[in-house]
């Protein structure tokens, strides 16, 4: 008789490397969305002022070399150019993933590729729902799949909830994934007539950044001329331009070598980082964010067809798509949750991944280029169902904080201060001595306080 296959934890704890790979990546992160934020605002502000006549001056104006097919507006650079940097911090992501975090290995990846898939599907399958029903258009049914994790992670340090790793590892596992998904729908379905002899040169760029790469060859003045190059070819092709970044990132090696402390991919992330998440993606959403948001407008984003179907897509789609696929996943994958967490939980990280704007923007206006006025709607529904998504998982959050605050502590707890958390040290008969040593010391202060305190109430109570 065969043995019973054993139970997989689901959310359970992260191996210390990876927990503080995603510590790092999500505090870069967590600023970076402060700032998207901030910029969006101003954006919104600046679009929706007496000054939106330079707002729209400001992102229309033109610059860059006419003969290289480069004359491009603000906004426009904001979306080709720029975005360009954060798919190349995605597709770094993507291959660290796939070489050494939670997609290595099939069966542990099953539960957050379906969930990501999942989370993709329904809220396409929303859209494209709604707008069946009421006869819109359905161009936009790609607009609602992508989530948003700068913006996700923004709206936690927001209402100050610390999840626990492990969800914070899921959710960063549902954005890598979400954005590789992402970068094939923008391929496949938003790509103009193909130039060949771009696309060509293009493919030849990256052939040589990938024949320097495993030659070892150092330095960033080799390689950002390079990019540029291949950047500007995938451009003239007709194929989006950020493909050109996510290709880059997964050609870098992200598996360490013996005596390295960071292979040079993640070196290259953290380098990288802080540049897409502090300025290209905030410059993004100040150019693309910026509609105007009269009461008619917000009206039209509940009746109108195109808009309804984001909204819901963001907000139903998204919670109903991730959830029901990770419980499914887990009921056919014999996969056990965590027992510190409850699916409750799942559930409002489900809805938080409702929360599409960098991406979201970017597909609408892919999808709706030849209407300004669509292009404008359905940016004020992203912007209207991440609302509502943020709000809502707000709320379901907050009703968990001080699970989530007790097991957050836990992780970080560090008595013995070596700087690794206690809970990952268990096993470890060296920890277990330097603690003993610790109340041992602890100890023999609190004997001599006794003693001299017992000293001084029998002088006190002797007689003169």
């Amino acid at each position: 008789m065969a043995a019973p296959s054993p139970t997989r934890k689901f959310l359970g704890r992260l191996p210390l490397p990876e927990r503080t790979y995603v510590a790092n990546a999500l505090r870069t992160e967590t600023v970076g969305g402060v700032l998207l934020l901030i910029a969006a605002v101003a954006a919104l502000i600046w679009a929706n002022t007496p000054l939106s006549s330079s707002y729209e001056s400001v992102r229309a104006f033109h610059i860059g070399p006419s003969s290289l097919g480069l004359n491009l507006s603000v906004q426009h650079w904001a979306a080709d150019g720029l975005l360009a940097v954060f798919f190349f911090v995605a597709g770094i992501e993507l291959k660290r993933e796939l070489v050494a975090g939670e997609l290595r290995d099939p069966k542990a990846a099953a539960l957050p590729v379906i969930a990501a898939i999942s989370g993709m599907a329904v809220p396409a399958l929303v859209y494209v729902t709604v707008n069946a029903i009421g006869g819109g258009s359905m161009s936009g049914w790609a607009v609602p799949t992508a989530t948003d994790i700068a913006f996700a992670l923004a709206v936690l340090a927001v209402i100050g909830t610390s999840l626990p790793s492990a969800l914070r590892a899921f959710l960063l596992t549902l954005a890598v994934v979400d954005d590789l998904f992402a970068i094939l729908i923008i391929a496949v379905f938003f790509t103009s007539d193909i130039n060949f002899a771009a696309l060509g040169g293009a493919a030849v760029g990256l052939a040589v950044f990938w024949v320097l790469l495993r030659k070892n060859v150092r330095g960033w003045y080799v390689y950002v001329p390079l990019a540029l190059v291949i950047w500007g070819l995938m451009y003239n092709s007709g194929v989006h331009a950020t493909i050109a970044g996510v290709a880059m990132g997964l050609m870098l090696r992200c598996s360490r070598r013996e005596g390295e402390q960071h292979s040079p991919g993640e070196h290259i992330e953290h380098l990288v980082r802080p540049l897409s998440a502090g300025l290209a993606v905030p410059l993004f959403a100040l150019f693309s964010a910026g509609v105007a948001l009269s009461g008619g407008a917000l009206g039209d984003v509940f009746t109108r067809p195109e808009t309804l179907g984001v909204v819901l897509g963001l907000v139903v789609g998204k919670a109903v798509g991730i959830f029901g696929g990770t419980w499914l996943a887990a009921r056919f994958t014999r996969a056990k949750l965590n027992d510190d967490l409850a699916w409750p939980d799942v559930f409002a990280v489900a809805t938080l991944a409702g929360i599409g704007f960098t991406v979201s923007l970017l597909i609408g206006e892919l999808a709706f280029g030849g209407d300004a006025v669509l292009t404008g709607e359905v940016k004020a529904a992203v912007l209207v169902g991440s609302l509502i998504a943020a709000v809502f998982s707000a709320i379901l959050l907050k009703l968990r904080v001080r699970r989530y605050r007790a097991l957050f502590d836990e992780e970080e707890r560090d008595d013995d201060g070596d700087g690794i958390p206690d809970i990952y040290e268990q096993d470890q008969p060296e920890y277990h001595l330097r603690m003993a040593a610790i109340y041992e010391q602890k100890a023999a202060v609190h004997r001599k306080l006794a003693e001299d305190h017992g000293a001084a109430s029998n002088d006190s109570g002797s007689p003169a």
